[in-house]
Order: C-alpha cells, then structure tokens, then sequence
C-alpha cells in the first residue's frame, strides 16, 4: 500500500481556478477531494444518524421492506449483493447491508410510464426522521451536481442547456450502506468502477477508501474533514472518448466499530444513450451505454442467481 496519498486532489471550490483544476484532477486519476463545496457538515450529521438507526432495526422489519426484482428500493440484506461474475465469485466477497433511495419520482409525472425504474421511495416507520434526512441531504448533492454539470459541458464542448436536458427525470441514486465491525478482516465492496457519471462520497473518518491508479498500485483516499470525495463514472468516460478516467476502486472496514457510508450516483434520464461526444484516446473501445437499459442490467444482475444476458455491457466489473 502506498504511504501517500498525494495523487488524489484538493479541490477548494472557492479558490479562483478551480474548475480547471477538477478537471485536471479528472483526467489523471478520476477521484478528486471537494472542499467548500456547498454541502452542509449537518446534513451528512443528520443522515448519518439516522441511518444508525435503520440498520439497527430488526430482521423482519428489513425483511419487510427488502428490495424486490420489481422495485430496487429499500433493504439490501447483508451480504446479498455478492457479485455472481467470474472474475470476483468466490474472493474480495462483498459484506455490507444498504438501503436504497432513488430520485423520489411524483406519483404523477408522465416519466413512469415510460420505465420501470422511476417509482417511490420505501421508508420504515420506525425511523422518521430518514425521509428528511435523505432529502435534505440529496438536495445539497444536486446543487453540487448543478454547479458541476457546466463545468463537465465546456469540457465536452456542449451547449450547457443541452447537457442540463439530459438530466431531467434522472435516476440518480443513493445507496445507504452499513459495513459491521470486524477485528481480525478486511472486508467490504469488491473492486468496481461506478457506471454512473459521477459519484460524490461524504469523506469518512474511518477511512477504507481505496482507488487504483494507472500502475496498478492501490492508495488510500485519505480523510479529509468535511469533503466531498468525487470520482468519475464509467458514463462520463464514454462522453469524454476516455480522456477523463473512470478509476476501479474498493471500500472496506477493517475496525473495531460498523463503518456508514451514502454514496449518491448521478444518472441521466432513463432514454438519454451515452455516446463520446470527442474523439475517442487511442485504444479507448468502450460500447455505447443505453441509461435505462444498462441500469435495470446492472440492478437485475445483483441478484445472486441472475448472470449478465450478454457481454455487451461491463456492468462496472473489472477485466
């Protein structure tokens, strides 16, 4: 493990140049530290909290509100999540429980007609306070999201309006995660690249973060106190014919005490196809990503018992 971790970028949102900095911290190794981002320290506070409380509910409670294969919302038994491709079966397992949110859809916008994926949230009664805290927090991401999109769109050289379209009615998500204490193992989520375009993590104090840059070396995303780590997704990559770096990376607790994390995946709309929009970098080969087709194809094929119906999507797995 390298000793530092000086790669990942400080990006201060407020300093003069900070754009130009994101994106060079984008192209070089696709994680970035935000500070001064906009996102208020207590909204992460209260969501943390209450997602204590979620995940000390009881068994049937959970069982109860688990995600189903027609509703990707809710409980996420721990250990369930396993990924069944060859190249991870049966090492780095996978030992979290989560909770999944989705942009909270109204019941009456014309969008779920067209796909399955967009519905309601789920919220256990026992834990009142979550609703607000997922919102308020999810409110503060999407500003974020809003500051950062422009920046993305002169990079690719498109017109900002004709970005912002592609992210109306997102599927944009959320995926609560609770990782229980071991003594003596490492254990947590399998190295993966996000299928996303961008996901934004509240920095853990606990640490367990860990990215793999272009050597192969793994490094530790070092905590900083109140930042947003940023990292590329596999969509932005597409978009940018591969110059900015979808990076695999793996989280895991070794510690006496659980570890919680919220990472927030920004999607486009469920009919929005990812194409580059530059040149592609010699030797970058990645297919076309349908948003609404691939998501529902990488949910389906968490399932224990489901494999992938073809090779033409990486699903975020490592090859």
């Amino acid at each position: 493990m390298a000793p530092e971790d000086n790669l990942v970028h400080i990006v201060d949102l407020e300093i003069a140049g900070w754009e130009s900095a994101l994106i060079e911290a984008c192209e070089t190794l696709g994680f970035v530290r935000l500070v001064n981002h906009g996102v208020d320290a207590r909204a992460a506070a209260r969501l943390r909290a209450s997602m204590v409380d979620l995940f000390a509910l009881d068994d049937n409670t959970k069982h109860d509100l688990a995600i189903e294969r027609g509703n990707y919302r809710g409980f996420i038994p721990l250990g369930f999540f396993t990924p069944n491709r060859a190249e991870v079966n049966g090492r780095d397992g996978d030992f979290y429980e989560g909770y999944k949110v989705h942009w909270e859809c109204p019941a009456d916008h014309p969008v779920r007609h067209e796909c399955a994926l967009y519905g309601p949230n789920r919220w256990p009664d026992d834990v009142p306070l979550l609703p607000d805290a997922v919102s308020g927090y999810v409110a503060a991401c999407d500003q974020l999201t809003q500051r950062l999109l422009p920046v993305f769109a002169r990079y690719l050289e498109l017109e900002a309006d004709v970005f912002a379209s592609w992210f109306s009615e997102p599927l944009s998500n959320m995926t609560l995660l609770h990782y229980p204490a071991f003594e003596h193992e490492r254990r947590g989520i399998h190295a993966h690249k996000d299928t996303n375009v961008i996901t934004f993590l509240w920095s853990n104090v606990a640490g367990g973060l860990e990215l793999c840059d272009r050597s192969g070396t793994w490094i530790d995303v070092d905590h900083v106190d109140g930042a947003i780590v940023m990292n590329i997704g596999e969509m932005l990559e597409l978009w940018s014919g591969g110059r900015l770096i979808a990076t695999p990376h793996r989280a895991a607790n070794n510690g006496s005490n659980a570890r919680y994390s919220f990472p927030y995946f920004v999607v486009p709309r469920h009919d929005v196809v990812v194409e580059p929009v530059m040149t592609r970098v010699a030797g970058f080969a990645r297919r076309s990503m349908p948003v609404g087709e691939l998501s529902a194809e990488v949910w389906r094929t968490n399932w224990p018992d489901e494999t992938p119906s073809s090779d033409d999507y990486d699903l975020g797995s490592l090859r």
